[in-house]
């Protein structure tokens, strides 16, 4: 068969040399100039660096079994955990379960109070009894107002704006499940880095899939998706140079966003709104190459409405910065609407936003201390999954014959990432390649 793929990310290029694996034609449009989608990568002081943050838990075993079929699995480095967390004006530890007993922003009892509750997520493995409450007033019953208040809420409305109280209990719990499943029995945790960082993974299956006789093409946006008596049987793709072109194919799998397929095929009013039971938050990533570093800790969670920012990861205080020209390498997080007025500002505007706050987290930060800027704008970067989301979750074969989708909303009860966009690819492909 002769396969196409609307995608070059992390879904689309796994499913793709699978395709390419088990001997069919395949061909890959990436309407950007670059592959790997959100974990792609920059050039940083002659080191190669993701545009968002990237890291792995110890049991994300897709991208971790497909390295290890790539060749690549070596590149791996685990490296213990640092977290923090911000609020009243403070920086707390927030790696192990000693830190949280040291949480000096809630009471001892809120505190012991806290550990039980995340230790009781660890032991629920049915999600789906889950379903019909948010995670807010989950929280609230189980865990009370004064946690909720000082940890999860600020945290919550961070990541989802205005929607976070729509945001379903499903989603919180596989979270919980990912932190604690990355730790050992005395609640240290460790998180992964390939060392030539994860360009490497996609590079790397770029050249499989062409050295097996498929197509990687960038800049090569797809227009519409063809179709003839209910039956994909091709793409119209823009390339480079201009010109259109209809290619021919046996199946097709588009990894767009929800909002964005229905603009490349007509689809039943049913499927519409199963694509539409789920909005996406937008995404505006700044990284920072300092002359020193802001923090001792790798991730910060901030909990303080007055930081216009979610979180800050540096880089640096997980991977060496030799491996970035000496640069200390901070990223600055947010989770935004796409209209906000964060979303559509430039580096400049943003960096006046952000840099006043930084003095927050060290007292001695110097605005000279920052030699350059990368920003980054993600339009479709975090699913609001609602409540009783099995429901109504788009099925991966549309109504459309050998036409499939693959995208992050399909990735439940799990949060979306890398690893779980490569086990969803993988496993589309192979039902594809079933009939369906």
């Amino acid at each position: 068969m002769r396969i196409g793929v609307i995608g070059a990310g992390a879904a689309g290029l796994a499913a793709a040399y699978d395709f390419a694996s088990a001997g069919h034609g395949v061909a890959v449009y990436e309407a950007a100039p670059f592959v790997g989608g959100q974990a792609s990568t920059i050039e940083v002081g002659g080191g190669r660096l993701e545009r968002g943050y990237h890291h792995l838990f110890t049991n994300d075993f897709a991208i971790l079994d497909l390295m290890d079929d790539l060749g690549t699995g070596a590149s791996m480095r685990w490296i213990p955990s640092s977290v923090g967390i911000y609020t009243d004006q403070k920086v707390y530890r927030w790696s192990t379960p000693i830190d949280l007993l040291r949480f000096g922003a809630l009471s001892l009892r809120d505190r012991v109070r806290m550990g039980m509750v995340a230790k009781r997520l660890q032991r629920m493995k049915d999600w789906r009894a889950l379903e019909d409450i948010t995670a807010a007033e989950w929280i609230r019953e189980n865990a009370g107002a004064s946690i909720y208040q000082k940890v999860w809420e600020p945290l919550l409305r961070g990541k989802f704006g205005d929607r976070f109280e729509n945001v379903a209990m499903p989603w919180f719990w596989s979270k919980i499940q990912t932190r604690f499943a990355s730790r050992d029995r005395l609640g240290r945790e460790k998180l992964g880095y390939p060392v030539n960082s994860f360009d490497e993974v996609f590079d790397t299956l770029v050249e499989r899939i062409r050295s097996m006789g498929g197509e990687v093409h960038l800049e090569s946006p797809v227009a519409r998706v063809l179709v003839e008596n209910g039956t994909a049987n091709g793409l119209r793709v823009k390339h480079p140079d201009g010109t259109e072109t209809g290619e021919s194919f046996d199946l097709v799998l588009s990894t767009v966003p929800s909002f964005a397929f229905p603009d490349l095929v007509d689809l039943p009013e049913a499927y519409r709104k199963k694509l539409n039971a789920v909005e996406y938050m937008g995404a505006v990533v700044m990284i920072l190459e300092m002359t020193h570093p802001l923090t001792s800790v790798y991730w910060m969670n901030i909990a303080d409405h007055e930081v216009p920012f979610l979180g800050l990861i540096e880089h640096t205080n997980l991977m060496p910065k030799e491996m970035y020209g000496g640069s200390n390498v901070l990223y600055l997080t947010n989770y935004v609407e796409r209209p906000s007025e964060l979303f559509s500002m430039s580096s400049e505007q943003l960096l006046d936003v952000y840099a006043p706050h930084l003095s927050r987290f060290n007292s001695e930060f110097d605005r000279s201390w920052i030699t350059r800027v990368h920003h980054n704008r993600v339009s479709a970067a975090q699913p609001v999954i609602p409540m009783n989301y099995s429901q109504h979750i788009p099925e991966h074969q549309t109504p459309v014959s050998n036409l499939f989708l693959a995208n992050t909303t399909q990735i439940y009860p799990e949060d979306r990432g890398t690893n779980y966009s490569v086990r969803m690819g993988r496993e589309v492909a192979a039902a594809m390649l079933r009939g369906g």
